[in-house]
């Protein structure tokens, strides 16, 4: 019996040894998980205050996404609008640029008229030249022939003339012999008195012919001609001329501008793919 109870006692001892041990161990284990549960809730903490943080830092992440979106969506406008100005000022220097070529091909073109110009006016300036010293040989031709007139109705005046032709008929004078008598008809006959310069350029005034010439200019742009008649020839401004190719009239000009020897005149718009260079022009009556 007592042996039982030793048994028993023992065995209480172990257990309640045991129970300690597990008891100190479950203690142990429980402090440390208390501990590590702090740890964790700390952690926890940590983590949500630094989640909290990211979804402070995200929503400002995102508000500043959407001021980006914002920013490139006006950024993808003005793009749009500075390439659409880009295009009209592509298109426009292209233009500009073909004006520009179209600007040196009329300079090339007048530049050409002009020396072309140049050439019928040196040729004209020629011609004019020409003509006046032909008018200066004519002048002295006409000097000379007057000198001769004056001479002849010098010596005209001490002969006696047998023959009077009336009706602007050249006088045919009759040689006279000194050694004999003039015959009694003709004691009568009073030699005829010479008229004056004035009446006798009156009786032999021969019709006046209206002046003559030709085109040697055509300006179809400015509707205008240039003759070969100017101040030398009497041309006035306000003449007017009839232009003829042909024998047959095409149209009328009027002259605007004169120079020394050639003339502008201005010419309907319906003539300018009718009047050629060369056509012959002829004053009109005032």
């Amino acid at each position: 019996m007592n042996r039982k109870g030793g048994i028993l006692k023992f065995v209480l001892i172990g257990l309640t040894i045991v129970a300690l041990v597990v008891i100190g161990g479950l203690s142990y284990l429980f402090q440390n998980e208390r501990i590590k549960s702090e740890k964790l809730q700390l952690q926890v903490d940590e983590l949500t205050a630094r989640e909290r943080i990211i979804e402070d830092k995200l929503e400002a992440s995102k508000k500043n996404v959407s001021e980006l979106m914002i920013k490139l969506q006006e950024n993808k406008d003005r793009i749009a609008t500075i390439t659409e100005e880009l295009d009209k000022e592509k298109s426009a220097r292209q233009e500009a640029l073909n004006e520009l070529e179209q600007i040196k091909a009329d300079i090339e073109q007048q530049k050409i008229s002009r020396q072309d110009l140049e050439g019928k006016l040196s040729q004209a300036q020629d011609d004019g030249r020409k003509l006046k010293e032909q008018l200066k040989i004519m002048e002295q031709q006409k000097d000379e022939l007057r000198t001769k007139i004056k001479n002849l109705e010098t010596s005209a005046s001490g002969v006696e003339l047998g023959k009077v032709v009336v009706n602007s008929e050249v006088a045919e004078p009759t040689k006279v012999d000194s050694s004999k008598k003039a015959t009694p008809a003709l004691k009568n006959v009073n030699p005829p008195v010479a008229e004056p310069a004035k009446e006798k350029g009156k009786k032999d005034l021969p019709q006046v012919k209206p002046l003559e010439g030709k085109v040697t200019v055509v300006n179809k742009e400015y509707d205008f001609v240039v003759i070969n008649l100017g101040e030398k020839d009497g041309v006035s401004k306000g003449d007017q001329f009839s232009i003829y190719r042909e024998g047959k009239i095409i149209g009328d000009i009027k002259v605007e501008k004169v120079h020394e020897s050639m003339s502008a005149a201005g010419f309907a718009a319906e003539l300018k793919d009718v009047i050629k260079e060369n056509d012959s022009v002829v004053q009109k009556a005032k």
